[in-house]
């Protein structure tokens, strides 16, 4: 292989021969450019890793092109190299292993099957996969693990915010949820050994704020709802009829037109408002796990693992009341069947009652807080609250501490008192 001094003006003199040739460079050792018969040019430094000597075998690392680097960017390289090599660093077989490594679609795919659908519940390993799927390996998929950046992940950041992915859907909450399981999963990757001790992109960028819905039902909503529930279950909820369609004249007369709620769906609505459980807590609910003696239920697997939850006379009292169908509390479609599941959702159901009662911007979740906001109103203790919801933290439950106003108002009061007293009462217009 020919020894030149390359130069810019000898770069372009070579033309290409019939077969690969190397033309090493004159002043640096091993630093030459490849030129193809096709045409094709790299960069391409050689050297011998480790000890060196020729009893170990050469290696060549491509620096680069002439349409990237210059001959004096591509020779300064070299030279950068070649002292890391001398120091004992092995950069192409460095880069020989970063090939080897997992793309993020092949880490997620391993982290979803390894990890979630082993040790997280089946809704947590929809969710994961989802963002995975949506998000995650159309912008990150084919870059090799190790080598994502806080920049890389900043991008799938504003790609899903944009909602330049996911058929549209994005939004600010989804983009931190969406980091928050590729967090999850660089971190699992690091403990299997899978990227380098401590590489987690994604702690580097910031997530956005998100304002917390939490709605509470007021005095006046629980009796609007508590009519409709029990309108429901009785005489049936009012529904209307296209009249232009050519159905309606089969529909039955206007005062006819109403649907009657079984009990076990009413019954759900009113146990998920009386103990504050979560929805799956109440539809996965079995007899065998109601003890109405000590008016307790003994849940087996909840979201925060085994749980105990404490039931009120008026949530023991419609549990007694509740007719048994087969070996789930809230009975299905399938209820009482060899193949018996739990009922799917509320949803239906749910949709009635609130346009009956009057009431928007109200989820099914929201009982829950509804139950947390009469209690904390109450002042009965945030420690005690968090009890009676199941929580394992307590500032999960210190989100309601701005409810407990009693304790103020009762502190204003003292001092606003003691105040006007000092003043005399026609300065607190007492008179």
């Amino acid at each position: 292989m020919p020894t030149i001094k390359l130069t810019r003006k000898a770069v372009s003199a070579i033309e290409p021969a019939e077969k690969p040739v190397i033309y090493y460079d004159e002043s640096v050792k091993g630093f030459g450019l490849k030129v193809m018969p096709s045409g094709a040019r790299s960069w391409i430094l050689e050297y011998r890793p480790g000890a060196g000597g020729r009893g170990v075998a050469k290696k060549r690392l491509k620096i680069g092109t002439p349409a990237t680097h210059s001959p004096e960017e591509a020779r300064d390289e070299a030279t950068r190299t070649l002292a890391r090599v001398t120091l004992g660093a092995d950069p192409a077989g460095a880069r020989s292993d970063e090939r080897k490594q997992d793309t993020i679609a092949d880490l997620a795919d391993k982290f979803l099957k390894d990890h979630v659908a082993t040790k997280r519940k089946g809704r947590t390993y929809q969710e994961y996969s989802a963002a995975v799927e949506r998000y995650v390996k159309p912008v990150l998929g084919s870059m090799r693990s190790s080598l994502v950046t806080p920049s890389d992940v900043a991008r799938l950041q504003a790609h899903i915010t944009r909602g330049k992915i996911g058929k549209g859907n994005g939004g600010k909450t989804m983009a931190n949820r969406t980091l928050a399981v590729l967090s999850a999963m660089f971190s699992w990757a690091a403990k299997q050994h899978l990227v380098p001790a401590g590489h987690n992109p994604v702690k580097a960028v910031e997530r956005f704020k998100e304002n917390r819905k939490e709605r509470f039902l007021t005095t006046a909503e629980l009796t609007a709802l508590g009519d409709a529930l029990h309108e429901a279950e009785t005489i049936g909820l009012p529904y209307a009829v296209d009249e232009k369609k050519a159905k309606a004249k089969h529909a039955p007369k206007p005062e006819n037109r109403r649907t009657v709620y079984g009990p076990h769906a009413v019954s759900a609505i009113r146990l998920l408002l009386l103990t504050g459980a979560r929805r799956r807590e109440i539809l996965d609910l079995k007899w065998s796990e109601v003890d109405l003696e000590r008016g307790v239920l003994f849940l087996p697997d909840s979201k925060t693992g085994k749980k105990t939850v404490v039931l009120s006379a008026a949530a023991v009292a419609i549990l007694e009341s509740l007719p048994r169908v087969g070996k789930y509390v809230i009975a299905g479609s399938s209820a009482g069947t060899e193949d018996e599941k739990p009922r799917a959702d509320l949803n239906k159901p749910w949709e009635a009652i609130l346009k009956r009662a009057g009431l928007e911007d109200v989820r099914l979740h929201d009982l829950r807080h509804s139950f947390a906001s009469v209690g904390v109103g109450g002042s009965l203790g945030l420690p005690i609250i968090g009890k009676l919801l199941g929580h394992t933290q307590a500032a999960t439950t210190q989100r309601y501490a701005h409810l407990d106003v009693d304790p103020l108002k009762r502190a204003a009061d003292e001092i606003g008192n003691k105040i006007v007293k000092a003043m005399g009462a026609r300065n607190g217009k007492t008179s």
